[in-house]
């Protein structure tokens, strides 16, 4: 997979970006697309996506509710017969939350043809779906890439930097549609490597972050925040990445509510991994997109010479 050598053509990939990523993480979706481009790939983004509902519905008589996910992997099998793909038949997400939303709902039709059969009554208005699109995660299709690839796409590897990942659940659990081993997950590691980076082992970068748990009690996620963020500091991380919206939300915006409950707690910057590819890749030397952290990053790449321009800001936000 992956983009024609000879002719230097971008391999096309349909993405679906959902809410997230055209609101509060726009840095992460423009700088996911831009790795992905210096990769050989290009996302298209799926015309006339809809929300995918957010959480996959495990009542088993609650099939409305798989509609919303189904519309979006229609969409892709549109977009084929359109030869807008050149026969790509995976649909990429970037938030873990969305993505296993869509699996899980997708693998319930190939499961189960009735309900597939039901759920396309339901779309009347629309062509059948035949269940035949992949979904496929941001991190599954890095590492299809290739560690070798990545590399050679290094400009300014990122040796002075000490970065612990974060994975959260969505991306592990359950098991059956898990991109990584859901005890001991290694991928981002992997990424983290390729682009020079010293990987920390965080022992908590399993434990849930809190999830929507953030809209109901802020104080109970700062105190996961704490235990997440402590140990990888204790480890010697300097960064945390995450591959997350929610996540990312989660570890770098309630840091300001840790710092309430918690007040010997010093921040720790928290950022998307593509951000630090395209730093590797040397397309970001001004620091775009870290601006919307609330923990900033940029004084502290700044100072292991990853960032260059006079106007950083210092600080969070």
């Amino acid at each position: 997979m992956g983009a024609d050598k000879s002719s230097g053509k971008l391999k096309k990939i349909p993405y679906y970006p959902g809410c997230s990523l055209k609101t509060k993480s726009k840095d992460f979706e423009k700088s996911a697309v831009a790795a992905a481009r210096i990769l050989g790939i290009e996302l298209i983004e799926l015309p006339k996506w809809n929300c995918c509902g957010t959480v996959f519905s495990l009542a088993q008589d609650d099939l409305m509710h798989h509609v919303a996910p189904l519309r979006n992997l229609l969409r892709v099998q549109e977009m084929n017969e359109a030869g807008l793909l050149e026969g790509e038949n995976r649909l990429l997400t970037i938030c873990p939350m969305c993505f296993n939303t869509l699996k899980k709902a997708n693998q319930r039709m190939r499961d189960n043809p009735a309900d597939l059969e039901t759920i396309n009554t339901f779309m009347d208005a629309e062509q059948d779906y035949q269940g035949e699109v992949e979904v496929i995660h941001l991190l599954e299709l890095l590492k299809e890439r290739g560690v070798a690839e990545i590399k050679a796409k290094v400009k300014i590897p990122l040796t002075a930097l000490k970065v612990a990942p974060y994975y959260g659940c969505m991306l592990l659990r359950p098991k059956d549609i898990a991109i990584d081993d859901p005890e001991d997950p290694t991928i981002q590691e992997e990424l983290l490597a390729a682009i020079g980076a010293q990987v920390v082992e965080n022992p908590y970068k399993k434990v849930c972050c809190g999830s929507y748990q953030t809209v109901r009690n802020k104080y109970t996620v700062a105190d996961l925040t704490y235990d997440i963020l402590t140990h990888a500091k204790k480890a010697g991380a300097e960064m945390i990445t995450t591959s997350c919206p929610l996540c990312a939300f989660n570890l770098d915006d309630r840091q300001k509510e840790v710092t309430e409950k918690y007040p010997d707690f010093e921040g720790i910057p928290v950022c998307c991994i593509s951000q630090l590819m395209l730093l590797a890749f040397g397309v970001n030397r001004g620091g775009d997109g870290f601006e919307l952290n609330y923990v900033d990053p940029r004084p502290l790449l700044k100072r292991k010479n990853l960032l260059s321009g006079a106007d950083l800001k210092t600080g969070a936000k």
